[in-house]
């Protein structure tokens, strides 16, 4: 019996925007893959729209989220969350007490201090290292979190953990199960765009996977190099009257068919799917040709100068994205997974995202959209402060699912504030202590929905995106 408690529930046909879902071969394909996928699944809906705007289940401090996911674990210790003690152990032997050791602390390790300086900045006295340039100057919109914690320190299974909940892939990720609970502001767009690097992170496309949810909620990869979407035009020689001749044709066809058989609901579907592809035609590259950008704008996020060029496009496109009314944006940026040295390996990578993301920020703020826009920042752990020195040069650190810091801006947030602390050498958390699960929760609740309350039945009980349930980061909240 249904529990009208837990909602939204949603089951129902397929709807004009199933055609993008799955994305990953061409616009053409994605039509058929989509419908084929939910009717070998049995995951066809009965509402006419399952990506119509909805209700969520309490007052939203955001309408929208960009989730900057930095893959391979960014070092809290060098980047947001500074740790002197480690000037005075520096190169020490190092033992972690009273807890067995892990793979990683088996041999002989010693303490590294961090070869960056660090600051206090805005009048929120935030620390960050001295290298990240651009984002001091918005050091008072952020909330750093320094007290979150995982279970893996395995790249794909904490990737997936951080996108979706579980360690071990095949379920939704958190952006499909936001557009689950709160469809697109746009009908003529995704609800749920990923912008990855040219290699996906660990683990693939199942880290924006629609899992069992149905197809609809997956999310639509845009591709990094040449453009962003296959077949986005017609062939040479093929004119609008050309194809809406073909709509009228497979029309004609499809209805004569549908009188014969009446129980089949899938042929509105796919006419629905062809017409929605024909709009996109002229729609889709509007939205993406970031050209259209004034040149102060396109400057402000570092385009057409390395490093920052390629990270600031997908953070332009980002806010062009939700400024068109996509609900949930992810922007990777690989890769953090910095064993040996430290110093080269972050000294490059802040470059590369610093400019980019201040712009962001910065662009949301002036245009209105930072309130209602959720920014949070992260990778899939954090880093360890002691390392197996290589060589006596080799200066990095490993995996540390104990610690991190990510942080969050916009979106009725905490700006301005650091929750959570960690130990004197940033090994583990030890105060405002939360699990990843929370994360999610605390996501869901800024979005206006209930983790409790956003379920869907599948394998013989109700599903949720924190997996058992998680708390809300209360200390997070403005």
């Amino acid at each position: 019996m249904k529990d009208n408690r837990l909602l939204p529930i949603i089951d129902g046909s397929a709807s004009r925007r199933e055609f993008l879902y799955g994305l990953g071969a061409s616009l053409g394909s994605v039509a058929f893959s989509t419908l084929l996928a939910d009717e070998l699944q049995g995951n066809r809906t009965t509402a006419t729209n399952p990506l119509a705007t909805k209700q969520g289940h309490h007052p939203a401090r955001a309408k929208r989220c960009i989730f900057l996911i930095m893959e391979g674990g960014p070092s809290h210790i060098d980047t947001f969350d500074p740790k002197p003690k480690l000037s005075d152990l520096h190169l020490s032997r190092f033992k972690r007490e009273g807890k067995m050791q892990s793979a990683m602390e088996r041999g002989v390790r010693y303490y590294v201090k961090s070869p960056f300086s660090f600051g206090k900045y805005g009048q929120s006295g935030a620390d960050m290292g001295t290298n990240w340039e651009h984002l001091h100057k918005v050091a008072d919109e952020i909330c750093f979190d320094r007290g979150c914690q995982v279970d893996s320190v395995n790249h794909p299974t904490a990737q997936y953990q951080l996108n979706t909940g579980s360690r071990f892939g095949g379920d939704p990720a958190v952006g499909a199960w936001v557009t689950y609970g709160l469809g697109t502001m746009n009908q003529n767009l995704p609800g749920y765009i990923v912008l990855p690097e040219a290699a996906f992170p660990q683990g693939g496309s199942g880290n924006w996977s629609n899992g069992f949810l149905p197809v609809n909620y997956q999310g639509t990869t845009l591709r990094p190099k040449g453009s962003p979407i296959l077949d986005l035009k017609p062939p040479a020689g093929i004119t609008r009257d050309h194809q809406k001749a073909n709509l009228k044709l497979l029309q004609t066809l499809n209805l004569a068919h549908q009188q014969q058989h009446p129980s089949h609901q899938e042929l509105n579907a796919r006419m629905e799917n062809y017409e929605l592809a024909f709009r996109m035609q002229t729609e889709v590259p509007g939205v993406l040709d970031i050209s259209n950008e004034d040149e102060r704008t396109q400057e402000m996020y570092g385009i057409g100068k390395e490093p920052t060029d390629d990270f600031g496009r997908k953070c332009l496109l980002a806010r062009r994205l939700v400024e068109k009314g996509v609900r949930f944006v992810q922007c990777f940026h690989a890769t953090w997974d910095s064993h040996d040295f430290i110093e080269r390996a972050h000294g490059a990578l802040i470059p590369q995202v610093d400019q980019p993301i201040a712009a962001l920020i910065q662009d949301l703020r002036n245009r209105g959209l930072l309130d209602e826009t959720l920014i949070v920042w992260c990778g899939e752990f954090g880093r360890s402060p002691d390392n197996g020195i290589r060589g006596g040069i080799a200066y990095g650190r490993d995996h540390n699912p104990h610690a991190m810091t990510m942080w969050f801006a916009g979106g009725g947030v905490n700006a301005g504030h650091t929750i959570g602390a960690t130990d004197e050498t940033g090994a583990t958390a030890i105060s405002g202590v939360h699990h990843i699960r929370d994360l999610h929760v605390t996501i869901l609740h800024l979005l206006g929905l209930d983790d409790n309350k956003l379920t869907y039945f599948h394998g013989g009980r109700f599903k949720q995106l924190s997996q058992f349930g998680g708390e809300v980061i209360q200390p997070l909240l403005g």
